[in-house]
């Protein structure tokens, strides 16, 4: 699974992009999250409050019970606002 990070997200796990194998309970993108904010201190960071957190799945807008699997590509970033 490909995780791609933007903006403040990406400044607070040090990392653009990352290859992750999460464990087959993982099973959409809240169980992602949650799973991604205990591998590191920087992770929970990023994830400390995921309602400040966007998500697509397959470069669609993806909700947190939407599902995810082994290969595909999730992008975390922040809400967008416009003015």
């Amino acid at each position: 699974m490909r995780v791609l990070y933007f903006a403040w997200l990406r400044q607070k796990v040090g990392t653009a992009e990352e290859e992750v194998s999460p464990p087959a309970e993982v099973r959409d993108v809240a169980g992602l999250i949650a799973w991604l904010a205990v591998r590191s201190p920087s992770h929970a960071a990023a994830f400390a409050d995921p309602r400040q957190v966007r998500a697509a799945v397959n470069q669609d807008f993806a909700t947190p019970d939407h599902p995810v699997a082994a290969n595909d590509e999730i992008a975390f970033f922040p809400p967008v606002t416009g003015g």
